[in-house]
């Protein structure tokens, strides 16, 4: 599931480096699910948090 939120989820980023990738997972019912990432030479997922909301 991991996966397939970070290769298809909808994208914002907070600066350069840090962003959020988040997506509605079929079969879950609590939201979207969501990982706070870091973009070093490698991607780095800080957190992966369900019921998630964008802020606008």
């Amino acid at each position: 599931m991991l996966g397939e939120l970070l290769e298809t989820g909808q994208v914002r980023h907070k600066d350069h480096t840090r962003l959020w990738v988040a997506k509605a997972m079929e079969g879950r019912h609590d939201n979207l699910v969501c990982a706070a990432v870091v973009v070093e030479d490698r991607l780095v997922v800080k957190t992966v948090m369900h019921h998630f909301q964008w802020e606008d």
